[in-house]
């Protein structure tokens, strides 16, 4: 739960900082810049080394990927049906299929299923959110970013392989067998650690309750799908199939985290509703010190 309390510190400490008359309106550009081109790099730079894929864990391996499909064809079909504007669809398409499955999902694991549930855990974030964060989310950034002219084939490919999270994961596979030095890996340590905090400032600086009429929509249906229909769609995949045990649990469990930090700080960064994206990460945050327990009691 401290890692539930730090982040409800942070929230406060940003939106305090926002009513500071010395802060400029602009601060929450400079703080997501710094996390895209310096916390985030480190952060995957970092992981790297840590990814490994076995047979046995093919359950956590695979939910996020199905999760991941089954709600970019849910936010497209719903994206229709309520006319959101391209902004807003690519917004969700970034921060609705990941989930806070490091920062939260490892420590809230390990506290209420125990130690022998962390394997799971791991290979859902590594295997499943973490890949996804550096291939899918830069892709789907690359093609809704308004700050862009319209997109072509070329230029998606050149935004994909420019892309600073981009870099540091083709540097981090050259580099995986080799290592680090210590100085080099305590550089990285130290920057990725000030990942979640810059986030979520920012996220508290720019965090409103607040909204128009046209973002009710997205930010009730974002909500729903995150922390509801992930983990329920998680529980019939593999029910359905009449696979039982930790693996599923943990898999299910991990499907119900609120929205991955990483993947707003880089919606909000290429101008993807960054009030709507702060709107779903604060209160999914909120409601999930609700959703997440309730989970853990009807898995358990």
């Amino acid at each position: 739960m401290d890692n539930f309390y730090l982040v409800l510190i942070y929230l406060i400490i940003g939106a305090a900082l926002r009513r500071v008359p010395a802060m400029p309106e602009s601060s929450g550009i400079a703080f997501n810049m710094y996390v895209l081109y310096v916390a985030l790099p480190a952060l995957i730079l970092q992981n790297v080394p840590r990814l490994t894929f076995s047979t046995e864990l093919l359950i956590p391996a695979l939910t996020p990927w199905l999760l991941l499909i089954a709600v970019a064809l849910l936010v497209l079909t719903l994206s229709r049906f309520f006319n959101w504007s391209r902004q807003v669809t690519g917004a969700l398409l970034i921060i609705l299929p990941l989930g806070n499955t490091s920062f939260l999902g490892f420590p809230m694991t390990e506290a209420l299923f125990g130690s022998e549930a962390m394997p799971y855990a791991v290979v859902y974030d590594q295997a499943g959110s973490f890949i996804a964060l550096v291939t899918y989310v830069t892709i789907i950034a690359a093609l809704y970013s308004p700050l862009a002219a319209k997109p072509t084939v070329t230029g998606i490919l050149i935004k994909i392989i420019s892309f600073p999270s981009f870099i540091a994961l083709i540097i981090g596979l050259v580099l995986r067998t080799s290592g680090y030095s210590s100085f080099t890996q305590s550089l990285i340590d130290n920057l990725s650690a000030t990942l979640v905090p810059v986030v979520m400032i920012a996220v508290g600086f720019g965090l409103t309750i607040k909204f128009s009429k046209s973002e009710l929509s997205p930010l009730i249906s974002a909500l729903l799908i995150k922390l509801l229909f992930m983990p329920l769609l998680a529980a019939l995949i593999w029910y359905s199939l009449g696979q039982t045990g930790l693996a599923v649990s943990i898999s299910i469990f991990m499907a119900a985290m609120p929205s991955m930090i990483s993947a707003g700080a880089i919606a909000i960064m290429v101008g993807l509703a960054p009030r709507l994206v702060s709107g779903i990460i604060g209160l999914g945050i909120l409601l999930s010190l609700i959703t997440l327990p309730l989970a853990f009691n009807l898995l358990s």
